[in-house]
């Protein structure tokens, strides 16, 4: 992110990414790896195109790999629409997934998340 936010909006901003992994990737609730990074602006580059550059925002998850593309799409959608919420432009927002084999997450003291139960299906 590009500008400075409110305790309340960043909390915001924080719980839409939430529900909309548990919405379209059907994340169990309890699985709240989120965090928040707002960068200076000059260190935070942006298309002149952008009406409002201070709203420029990406988000980047870190995933298992196996969801569709159905099930992305959602993803994306509802991330702008959540968004939305503090007044981020939906064209505004990139969201970038880096999808992870299991083998190569380690998680549960030391396993690799191919070794443990997840607690969720990671094919949706």
């Amino acid at each position: 992110m590009r500008r400075q936010y409110t305790v309340d909006e960043e909390v915001a901003i924080i719980d839409a990414v939430h529900c909309a992994l548990i919405d379209a990737f059907r994340i169990p609730p309890e699985d709240r790896n989120v965090r928040l990074i707002v960068h200076e602006p000059h260190r935070f580059g942006y298309s002149p195109e952008l009406a409002r550059p201070e709203y420029r925002t990406i988000v980047t998850i870190d995933c298992f790999v196996g969801r569709s593309l159905d099930a992305k799409r959602r993803l994306y959608a509802a991330i702008v629409e959540g968004l939305r919420v503090v007044g981020i432009p939906g064209d505004h927002v990139s969201t970038i997934l880096h999808e992870i084999d299991r083998d190569n997450w380690g998680l549960g003291g030391g396993q690799a998340a191919s070794d443990v139960e997840l607690g969720f299906t990671v094919e949706v």
